[in-house]
This record gives C-alpha cells, sequence and structure tokens, in this order.
C-alpha cells in the first residue's frame, strides 16, 4: 500500500512516499527544509452575538438563581435581538472592507447562535463574492459543561461542593466536570480543526465563528502559549460577542510562516455602527 503525506508544514515534500507498494520503509531523503507553513493568508476569530442565554444568564445572578431560567438546550440557544443587531454591524464592517480583503471561507459552530452570526456576516454582504455558504463543523462547538449546565456559580457551589473544591483546587484549565469537557479537552479538538484548516483553506482568507472559550483556546494553540499565560487573558477581560481576534501569517526568520495576532477582542466594527458592546462573564455554564 502506498502511504503519502498531505500536510507541508511538516517540512515534507507532499509526493514524498514514506512506505513502497511492498511496504518497506522509504528513506528520509524526501526532507524539504525550509518548506513554507501551510497557513491560511488570514484568520479571523469572532465569537457569537449577544445570546439569549447571556441574557438569562445575567439575570439569574442578579436574582441570586441556583439555575438560569431557560428551557432549550444549549446547542439551540439563539441570539437576542441585540445579539443579531451586533451579528448584522460586524457584517456591514467586513463588507467595507476591499473585495480582496474579505472573508472567502466562514467556518462556524453549529450552535444555533454562532450559525445566525455567520449567516448574518455573509447576508451584510462581509464575505467575498465567490464564498460559500458557512461551513458547519462542530469541534468549533460550545465547551461542554456536563452536570454544571444551567447553573450558575452559586448553584454550582450548593448542588456541586465536592466537584467546586475539586474545581478550584485543579483550575478550570485541566479540570473536566462529569460529563463535560475541561479546557484541555477544547484544545484537543480544535488542534484538529485547524490542521483541517491547514489542509483544505491554506493561503485563503478564513473567518471562524464560535464561543469565548473556544477563542481563547485557539488563541493557545496559534501563539503557543501555556496555561498561565492564556488564564491571564481570560482574567484581564471577557470576550467581547463579536469582538475581532485576527491573525496574520507572515515568515520568521527560519522563513517559516508563523501566525501573528493583528488585533484583539477589537469591537470597532459595533462601535461605528452603533451597537452596543456586550461581554457576559465567563462562567461555568452552558449558556454563553
Amino acid at each position: 500500500m502506498r502511504i503519502f503525506r498531505d500536510r507541508l508544514d511538516f517540512g515534507l515534500d507532499p509526493s514524498f512516499r514514506w512506505d513502497d507498494d511492498e511496504g518497506n520503509r522509504a528513506s528520509r531523503s524526501g526532507f524539504v527544509p525550509g518548506v513554507r507553513q501551510r497557513w491560511p493568508e488570514r484568520l479571523w476569530i469572532v465569537r457569537h452575538g449577544q445570546s439569549a442565554g447571556n441574557v438569562a444568564r445575567d439575570a439569574a445572578h442578579e436574582a441570586g438563581l441556583d439555575v438560569i431560567d431557560i428551557a432549550l438546550r444549549d446547542v439551540d440557544v439563539p441570539l437576542s435581538q441585540l445579539g443579531h443587531e451586533q451579528a448584522r454591524a460586524l457584517g456591514r464592517w467586513f463588507a467595507a472592507l476591499p473585495e480582496a480583503e474579505r472573508p472567502e471561507i466562514v467556518l462556524s459552530s453549529p450552535y444555533v447562535r454562532a450559525r445566525q452570526t455567520a449567516r448574518a456576516i455573509c447576508e451584510a454582504g462581509g464575505v467575498g463574492e465567490t464564498a460559500r455558504q458557512p461551513i458547519v463543523d462542530e469541534r468549533l462547538r460550545e465547551r461542554e459543561f456536563g452536570v454544571f449546565d444551567r447553573l450558575t456559580t452559586n448553584g454550582i457551589r450548593q448542588k456541586h461542593p465536592d466537584l467546586a473544591e475539586h474545581r478550584a483546587l485543579l483550575g478550570k484549565f485541566y479540570f473536566r466536570a462529569p460529563g463535560g469537557e475541561s479546557w484541555a479537552d477544547v484544545i484537543l479538538r480544535l488542534r484538529s480543526a485547524l490542521d483541517t484548516i491547514s489542509l483544505h483553506h491554506a493561503d485563503r482568507r478564513v473567518l471562524i465563528v464560535c464561543h469565548q472559550v473556544v477563542v481563547l483556546c485557539l488563541r493557545y494553540i496559534l501563539e503557543e502559549l501555556d496555561e498561565p499565560a492564556i488564564l491571564a487573558i481570560d482574567k484581564a477581560g471577557d470576550v467581547v460577542n463579536c469582538g475581532v481576534c485576527e491573525y496574520g501569517f507572515e515568515p520568521d526568520d527560519a522563513k517559516l510562516c508563523v501566525p501573528k495576532l493583528v488585533r484583539y477582542n477589537f469591537a470597532a466594527p459595533l462601535v461605528e455602527e452603533a451597537a452596543p458592546v456586550t461581554s457576559a462573564p465567563d462562567a461555568m455554564v452552558a449558556t454563553r
């Protein structure tokens, strides 16, 4: 069986054969030093607009409730009216860019609020003329909260005191609630998603519409951060609804193409359109 390498970011010629037809191991003479990594030309990562869950969560915290009053599954929670306004404003900002600078590929979490945001951006003319409809990728979904789903911070302490104590000891980066995911779990699936982007959308302009923890975990991967660094970014401020995180990709000293953070939590598109800027806190509830 003949096996080929697809990826160039390992510095290998894609036609290089690792094994011959008889299954014998080939030599490493196919290594090509200094081959350009396969990244998009430009990458935007956007959190969805304000959701109905954000509104319900804020109401629950203000009332001191243990449970957020929302009957929908997290995947089905839609944008609020303000969230729709924010998504349209962001779409008009992208539309104001020159045609050759707008997103060509739009990838979205399957959650309703993310798909609504992605669709609004496209309908506002915020993508290039050759762009297709948003592509849904389940690896971009919100972090799963398991038994903490729909609970406020106080609700977690009241209903699961042992788990709350364990989370405080372990830290939220590695803590996984029963039936849920840790940040490290999210990062694992996002590495796979970035591999797919590298393979299929190299040298294209790509927009990802997702969720707060997903935005942060993508930063963790792209910038090669560690646990303290990403938690410090998280502590400094919540990810803005429809805020823009943007990366360019430029050669480094080794002539390899590397991600360069251009802007983060960029809310100017909303301010320019007079759309209110919101950023619900990253609490352990499933309605962000």
